[in-house]
C-alpha cells in the first residue's frame, strides 16, 4: 500500500495506517535527525517529536504522495528548534573543567591495546567525521549508508535529482577519505 493511501486512511480515522507510516519512515527520520544534531539520544527524541508533529499536522498535507518529503521537512524543523534551544543553554567549554568532552563527560582513558576497543575508537572517529561534514553531505551519508536508502528514494525525500545525490555522496566520500586517511594508514 502506498504512503498516499495510508495517509488517506489515517485521515479517515484508521490510526493503524499511521502506525504503518511510522514503521516505514522512522529509520529515515532518525537518520535525518542524527545527521542534523549529531547526538544519538537527541536524534531519537527528535525523530519521535517529528513523527508526532506529522500525525498532528497530517490534515495540512495537500499532496499525500509527498508524505516522505513533507515528513523530512518536519524532522528538519524539529532539529532546528532543538538546536536553537540548545544554543541558548550552551555552557562554555572552559567551564567543564579538565578531562571532559564538550558534553561534560570525562574523557575515556584507554591504553589497553584491545582490538575491539580500537575498532570502537575507529567507528567513533568515523562517525565524528561524518557528523563534522556539511549538512547536505552528512544527510546523504547517514541515509545511504546507515539506513540503506536508495539514490532514488534519497532524491525523492530531499527533493533533488539522483545526479545531485550521486555528486553529494561522491564529495562526502572524498572529504571523509581526506580526513581519515592520515589517521588510518
Amino acid at each position: 500500500m502506498s504512503d498516499a493511501e495510508l495517509v488517506r486512511q489515517t485521515l479517515a480515522g484508521h490510526a493503524e495506517a499511521y502506525a504503518e507510516l511510522v514503521r516505514r519512515w522512522t529509520p529515515r527520520v532518525l537518520a535525518v535527525c542524527h545527521a542534523r544534531v549529531g547526538r544519538a539520544h537527541a536524534a531519537e527524541d527528535l525523530a519521535q517529536e517529528a513523527l508526532l508533529r506529522g500525525y498532528r499536522a497530517l490534515g495540512t498535507l495537500s499532496q499525500p504522495e509527498r508524505f516522505g518529503a513533507w515528513l523530512h521537512g518536519i524532522a528538519l524543523r524539529a532539529c532546528l528548534d532543538w538546536l536553537k534551544a540548545r544554543e541558548r543553554s550552551t555552557v562554555a567549554f572552559s567551564a567543564l573543567g579538565p578531562g571532559c568532552d564538550p558534553d561534560g563527560f570525562p574523557h575515556p582513558r584507554d591504553g589497553s591495546g584491545d582490538p575491539a576497543l580500537d575498532r570502537d575508537d575507529e567507528r567513533r572517529r568515523l562517525l565524528a567525521e561524518v557528523e563534522a561534514l556539511p549538512q547536505e553531505y552528512r544527510t546523504v551519508i547517514m541515509l545511504y549508508y546507515y539506513q540503506n536508502v536508495t539514490y532514488r528514494e534519497l532524491a525523492e525525500t530531499l527533493g533533488v535529482s539522483t545526479a545531485t545525490i550521486n555528486a553529494r555522496l561522491t564529495r562526502a566520500r572524498a572529504l571523509l577519505r581526506a580526513r581519515l586517511s592520515p589517521a588510518w594508514r
